[in-house]
């Protein structure tokens, strides 16, 4: 195997002849496996569909039968006829109208082919049967005839044990009873025989001239034995013709998986009355009311089946009804088409093979005659050539511009040569060039991005605070004062005021948070060496009103032992910030967690991390890269979108970062990493060196955001 791997890799010959004959060898069986695959699933779905569509046709025909059973019944129970027969005459007696009705009964059972018919009183007792069956017999809680008596009847297969087949007629106990045959597939069974029958029950009320309901008449037919039923489905649905030479077209009634009217056969051609359906179609129709359309074992050979499940009138599954064909003649008509098709391949592959193979000896030469100059050329023989081929094809026209090319490439080699030195200082240089040029735009998109942006909010700040500061001012003025004179008098409204003045001091809060983040350098306050663990305690306790509200369970780990150089008002305003923020997501309650460490001096500057973790939601991916900028906020219905931006900003000024690891459902974790020693930034370096204290917010004023 190996050396013919290294053949046909060495030669050009080898490989036209692989090529020649892949067809034979590779795509011959290739194609006969795809045909098969194909013919394979169609051949399935045709069965399939095919009895499907007989299936659908045995189906109709049974609802026919239910419908005409029904439609008898119901039209004897309003007829003239049972009306006179049961009317009494004024010198009638009892016993003439009881035998007028029984004489009725009995001739209509036998014009509509029924095995019963009863009428019964308005408490579902008999009164009149046409089998004999005794007077006061109650059922009244059948499902047909309770219908009757109460929304105007109907009909619908039931199946009935042996006293209800008695209480309808005393021979019907007796033609349900049918042996069991042990069958080959079937789910083992203790009973020796069934004993219960499937029935096609009618029942409709009967009116009085006054339109009153006086009684219910009812009637049915016995399935189990029914074989005209099966074959009449059967001429129906395999009239002669439909199936070919050999295949056999049946028709089945099941109760449960037992066959009840069948004109499957045994040996010797006995019908397999009491014989049983396959665990497989049993567990997929009965078990799971699916609709079987494939391949099954039917007593003692292979068909393509259908069954369906066939429902009582309360929809529970108690029978089955089956068509189907015997599979054994589309097999072998399948097999045969599938040889013959094969066998043409195969002739077509061979004899095509051969020609191809006659008309592949012209291509060898020229290709040999080009894989020896090659040959020659990596030996070192620049002046080797093709020369004249006898062939005036595209190979004798390729050998030739082969030697073309052969004689252009020779003037090239040396200019290429000396071209490419030059050419790679060149792309060394630009390339150099290149990417200093990109990280200095990249820098000054930065930059100017973050100047807009300043600049903007700036502007607005700017705008807000002139526009809001002084018309806040005047409307708490103006309130102060109109509580002082009214007095007493403003106590009915004492509450109106009460949220004017909490809406105004909202409105205050938001136009300081504005101005805070402008111009962060005019709100900074003085700095001292801070223990981290009392400002989280500090911040716990002006949070508690928020914990409170929520089932938050809080898990402090408190390992810092460092302190650090910040304000601590500042310090508040961004811990409280965190703390709201991680119990806001999350509203049905969770788990709060706060840890403090101190951070390795030996892999960067000393100093604590502060950890709030939250068991909330977690932030969108989208999100993520947005959450510090400024006017950004989730929260819809409330806060500005500062408080973060803000709280980012505190830090930074300090050389410090905050830093957020979440994902959508696992909660979120935000960092706080400050130095021991700060690294004032931008206006910071002011507030550090003792400047001014501003009007900085409170810490519970920042939580409101």
């Amino acid at each position: 195997m190996r050396r013919l791997v290294e053949r046909l890799r060495a030669s050009v010959r080898a490989k036209l002849l692989a090529l020649v004959l892949a067809p034979l060898m590779l795509g011959f069986p290739i194609i006969m496996g795809l045909l098969g695959w194909w013919g394979e699933s169609h051949y399935q779905r045709l069965m399939s569909s095919r009895v499907g569509s007989d299936l659908a046709t045995a189906h109709g025909y049974l609802e026919r039968v239910i419908d005409g059973v029904g439609s008898g019944v119901r039209g004897l129970a309003g007829s003239q006829a049972l009306a006179l027969a049961r009317a009494t005459a004024p010198a009638a007696a009892a016993a003439t109208e009881s035998e007028a009705v029984a004489a009725l009964l009995a001739a209509r059972q036998a014009q509509l082919g029924l095995d019963f018919l009863n009428l019964l009183d308005v408490e579902g007792r008999v009164l009149q049967s046409s089998t004999g069956v005794a007077a006061g017999s109650a059922r009244g809680d059948w499902p047909m005839v309770d219908r009757a008596l109460r929304a105007g009847g109907g009909s619908a297969i039931e199946r009935f044990g042996p006293a209800h087949l008695q209480a309808l007629s005393p021979a019907l106990a007796e033609r349900a009873r049918l042996p069991l045959v042990a069958t080959e597939r079937a789910l083992p069974d203790p009973r020796r025989e069934e004993v219960r029958g499937l029935v096609i029950h009618a029942a409709a009320p009967v009116f009085d001239a006054r339109g009153n309901v006086v009684g219910v008449l009812e009637g049915g037919m016995l399935l189990n034995g029914n074989l005209d039923f099966v074959d009449t489905i059967n001429a129906i649905v395999y009239r002669d013709g439909a199936l070919p030479e050999g295949s056999v077209g049946t028709a089945t009634l099941f109760l449960d998986d037992a066959r009840i009217a069948t004109n499957v056969r045994l040996f010797e051609g006995a019908r397999a009355l009491g014989t049983r359906a396959s665990a497989e179609v049993r567990a997929h129709v009965l078990g799971a009311g699916r609709t079987w359309l494939e391949t099954a074992f039917v007593v003692n050979d292979w068909y393509v089946s259908g069954y369906e499940p066939v429902l009582d009138s309360r929809g529970e599954r108690v029978g089955m009804l089956y068509v189907g064909f015997l599979e054994a003649p589309f097999r072998a008509a399948k097999r045969n088409a599938f040889v013959v098709v094969g066998a043409v391949s195969l002739l077509i592959s061979i004899a095509g093979a051969l020609l191809t193979l006659h008309w592949a000896r012209g291509i060898f030469r020229p290709i040999e005659r080009m894989h020896a100059t090659i040959e020659a050329l990596e030996g070192g023989d620049a002046q080797a050539r093709v020369g004249r081929v006898g062939s005036r094809d595209e190979l004798g026209r390729l050998a030739a511009e082969f030697d073309h090319l052969l004689d252009a490439q020779a003037a090239q080699r040396a200019e290429l040569q000396a071209l490419n030195a030059s050419l790679d200082r060149k792309v060394a240089e630009r390339t150099a060039d290149l990417a200093a040029a990109n990280e200095a735009l990249h820098a000054a998109q930065h930059r100017l991005v973050m100047s807009e942006k300043l600049a903007a909010i700036g502007e607005l700040t700017a705008g807000v605070a002139h526009e809001i500061s002084n018309p806040t001012a005047v409307i708490q003025g103006n309130l102060d004062l109109l509580r002082d004179e009214l007095g007493a008098a403003a106590q009915p409204v004492a509450n109106e005021i009460r949220l004017i003045h909490e809406q105004v001091n909202r409105i205050r809060l938001i136009v300081t948070k504005l101005l805070q983040f402008a111009r962060p350098g005019e709100f900074a306050g003085y700095v001292e060496t801070v223990d981290v663990n009392a400002a989280l305690a500090d911040c716990l306790v002006l949070t508690r009103q928020h914990l409170s509200r929520r089932d938050v369970h809080l898990v402090q780990q408190l390992g810092a032992r460092g302190r650090v150089l910040i304000n601590p008002q500042e310090l508040q305003q961004v811990l409280i910030n965190l703390i709201v923020n991680a119990v806001q997501a999350m509203p049905e309650g969770g788990t709060l967690t706060l840890e403090t460490r101190d951070r390795d001096p030996r892999a960067e500057a000393a100093g604590v991390d502060i950890v709030v973790r939250d068991s909330g939601r977690g932030i969108a991916t989208e999100d993520m890269a947005r959450i510090f900028d400024p006017f950004f906020t989730t929260k819809k219905r409330q806060g500005t979108g500062l408080g973060l931006s803000i709280s980012h900003t505190l830090v930074e000024r300090y050389g410090g970062r905050i830093r957020v690891d979440s994902a959508p459902g696992q909660g979120s974790a935000f960092t706080v990493s400050l130095r021991a020693e700060p690294e004032y930034r931008h206006e910071a370096s002011a507030a550090a060196a003792g400047g001014r204290a501003g009007d900085s917010l409170s810490p519970l004023e920042s939580a409101a955001r």
